[in-house]
């Protein structure tokens, strides 16, 4: 069948040349609605550009008045190009100005112009501007007409991205793609970052827009959906994925999208009509953003995200473009920006590359938000539409004290964040003053500050804070970082490395915490948990699979030769799990005495306390183990009834709250009754405030991230412990049982202690 000759192929592929001619971008725009409009046999083609200010220019005209260029002007929402930016729909129309929304514009000279098609210039669900084409006869434009006008559009919103219409702007004015934003998230881990947005699932950004042969567009269109198809039917059959319920949910959204006839249809209809296959499915992507940007329903919306990551998913397997290729274009000073991430992904970049995290989902205790703290990154979290808005070099900020990010900031707002970076840069110098001075309080009580980590990455860090030790070393990260199960020499290894790095300093390794949000890609389950945090995790996991256990406490036991070893059993929930793991512990280091290897000179068995039921057990288990670790992420949790991935519920309760101080109290007197040494290593010791809390309520020990060593330490020099314990003691006993943080906060500023 052979093409007509004004059809939209023949007018793409003349777009096509007009914008590799090297005209100024007025010109070009002027050819291009002229073009449009003799393709279209339209009397008028015009295109409205979206300001900053939300103001519609028109930038072009065939058929309207010339000198109207620049100077009219709708704002979003006013008149008929004013409906279309702000609903990004278009409007076909036989007689406009019978249309409510008509607003005349007398500079224009449109008055004697009936016929009316505008669509919205759409770019990754954002509008930039509106294309519109007009006939004196009152007529409804064909959907083949409405076709070929959004694939125009498409190809317009690609030179507004580039920038060219900048120098079109009068001095002060700028485009909407450019305009500052700036969101109000929620403050995960502290520290400010400059630099430059790197989206972590990002937008393939197309450049081929045009095809050159349709039928073969066709087919690459249709092998690649097949083929994505085929994956995610691959991904629902592995067993891993049963372990994970909700990831379950969306790889079945995802099927649903695939295998809809709809789609694939209007991704065919825009290859027919001249795009290449990556443009047709970024044209239906941008399209269904658009339109569910406007949607206020929570469900439609969270499907929106999965139909976004499929068509991301099918971008980059058109595109053949991996994560090699995207992390070896990393810039120097990334801002990652994420719906939501694994802690084993934000360890795919490089650390030295990296100046901050910016999620829209998660919670302070995620382990995503943990690793980021170990590394020293600030991060903003439940920074709602941060995705969709940022586009990849972006200039940003993220405010790791207050929640907030910046996108395209000011130069002003650049200013005064590049001297509140110089002023932490001379905090950060006084706290390395106080590295080597020994953590006690101002009326003498000493503190054990420890230092939490997981990688060794995180062991130059020990020397730098001045931290005691480290309280807690999170085994599981090492395996969530590899492809497989690390050998045990690879384990040996690095247990040998963090000990010597160590010098002496007390170590405490916590034996392998998968299961729950922790999943191993290699590591298959048999069952499907519904609750999965409340499920086999841990010491049951490790318990029922002892080769797992038996291979890294052997590991440690020979990289522990001659010096001490201390090893924690995590969630355990009672005391019969503590021997058992005992008993294996114990044949491990028969064995490895028959076989004449250096013991370690001193072996220390402790259990973490993150299962309340342990609450009833504590005399007991004060006596079955050597020392006790409070992990006060989990621990909250349950006591709460609150999951800490859960963004309606993680930061509804408040960890300093009466109930959970009574809590900890109870288990810091336990272990000073029974003579049993107990630290807190959850990430409630890393902030000033609730370190306070923990001191006032008798702990003694605490572990955090080594960023958060010198802001406590110097908390700690200006904080009488006794007068503060005699304080959370009267609040305990408080029966309006509200939080702590508001008296906690006016003792500090009344004594002057820094927070």
């Amino acid at each position: 069948m052979r093409e007509p000759a004004g059809g939209p192929r023949v007018l793409l592929k003349r777009l096509r040349e007009l914008t590799a001619e090297p005209l100024e971008p007025q010109a070009r725009l002027d050819r291009i609605v002229r073009e449009i409009a003799g393709n279209m046999v339209a009397e008028v083609c015009s295109l409205y550009v979206l300001r900053a200010d939300h103001v519609l220019e028109l930038f072009a005209t065939q058929g309207l008045n010339p000198s109207a260029v620049h100077r009219a002007q709708l704002r979003l929402g006013e008149g008929l190009v004013g409906t279309i930016a702000a609903s990004a729909r278009p409007l076909n129309l036989s007689d406009a100005q019978g249309h409510p929304a008509f607003q005349y514009l007398p500079e224009t000279g449109e008055e004697i112009y009936h016929s009316f098609l505008g669509v919205p210039v759409l770019r990754a669900g954002r509008t930039l501007g509106v294309l519109v084409v007009q006939n004196r006869t009152m007529r409804s434009y064909l959907d083949e007409e409405l076709e070929a006008l959004e694939t125009v559009a498409m190809l317009i919103a690609e030179m507004i991205a580039t920038g060219d219409l900048a120098r079109l702007n009068r001095p002060g004015v700028e485009l909407d793609l450019k305009r500052p934003q700036t969101f109000a998230g929620v403050a995960f881990n502290d520290g400010v970052g400059l630099g430059h947005v790197v989206l972590h699932e990002p937008r393939v950004v197309v450049t081929n827009l045009l095809a050159e042969d349709t039928e073969a567009e066709l087919k690459r269109l249709s092998e690649a959906v097949g083929t994505l198809r085929l994956s995610i039917d691959d991904m629902l059959s592995r067993r891993e994925v049963a372990f994970e319920g909700e990831h379950r949910a969306v790889l079945e959204a995802y099927r649903m999208f695939a295998n809809d006839a709809g789609w694939v249809r209007r991704l065919e209809e825009a290859a027919r009509n001249g795009l290449s296959a990556e443009a047709a499915v970024e044209k239906v992507q941008s399209d269904m953003r658009a339109r569910m940007m406007h949607v206020t329903d929570p469900y439609l919306r969270e499907r929106m995200s999965d139909f976004d990551d499929l068509a991301n998913r099918l971008l980059r397997q058109l595109m053949g473009r991996g994560p090699e290729q995207i992390a070896a274009d990393l810039p120097r000073d990334a801002i990652v920006v994420a719906r939501a991430m694994g802690a084993a992904e934000l360890l795919d970049y490089p650390r030295e590359r990296l100046r901050g995290l910016v999620l829209e989902d998660g919670a302070a205790t995620s382990h995503v938000v943990i690793v980021a703290r170990a590394m020293g990154i600030p991060v903003a979290g439940q920074v709602r539409g941060a995705v969709s808005m940022a586009e990849n070099g972006d200039a940003a900020i993220v405010d790791g004290e207050d929640g907030r990010v910046h996108l395209r900031p000011q130069p002003d707002v650049e200013a005064a964040y590049a001297e509140k970076v110089r002023f932490r840069a001379r905090r950060q110098a006084m706290y390395r003053e106080l590295r080597d001075r020994p953590s006690v309080s101002k009326d003498g009580v000493a503190i054990d500050l420890m230092m939490n980590a997981g990688l060794a990455v995180d062991l130059p860090q020990l020397d730098e804070s001045g931290a005691g030790g480290i309280g807690l070393f999170r085994t599981e990260l090492q395996f969530m970082v590899a492809a497989t199960f690390p050998r045990a020499e690879a384990q040996e290894r690095l247990y040998r490395e963090v000990l010597d790095a160590a010098r002496g300093r007390s170590v405490t390794f916590r034996t392998l915490d998968i299961g729950g949000d922790k999943v191993l890609p290699y590591f298959s389950t048999e069952t499907t948990e519904e609750n999965p945090a409340l499920g086999w995790r841990a010491i049951r996991l490790t318990l029922d699979r002892p080769a797992l256990l038996r291979t890294q406490v052997r590991a440690l036991l020979k990289a522990a030769g001659g010096r001490e070893l201390r090893v924690m059993l995590p969630m355990v929930t009672e005391i019969g799990e503590i021997a058992q793991a005992r008993e294996m512990i114990d044949r491990e280091v028969r064995h490895l005495s028959r076989f004449g290897y250096e013991l370690p000179m001193s072996l220390k068995i402790g259990a973490m306390l993150e299962v309340p039921a342990l609450m009833w057990q504590l005399d007991e288990l004060m006596k079955a183990v050597d020392f006790v670790s409070v992990g006060s992420n989990d621990l909250f949790q349950f006591v709460m009834a609150v999951d800490r991935g859960n963004t309606l519920v993680a930061d509804r309760f408040d960890p300093l709250s009466t109930p959970f101080l009574r809590v900890l109290k109870q288990i810091a007197d336990a272990g000073k009754r029974n003579g049993t040494p107990v630290t807190l290593c959850g990430e409630l010791a890393g902030k000033p405030i609730s370190a306070m809390a923990l001191f006032g309520v008798g702990f003694r020990s605490v572990s955090m991230s080594a960023a958060s060593i010198g802001p406590v330490k110097a908390m700690l020099a200006q904080l009488d412990i006794a007068e503060l314990g005699q304080l959370c003691a009267e609040r305990m006993a408080n029966p309006a049982m509200g939080s702590a943080r508001d008296v906690l906060i006016a003792h500090a500023a009344e004594h002057g202690i820094a927070l």
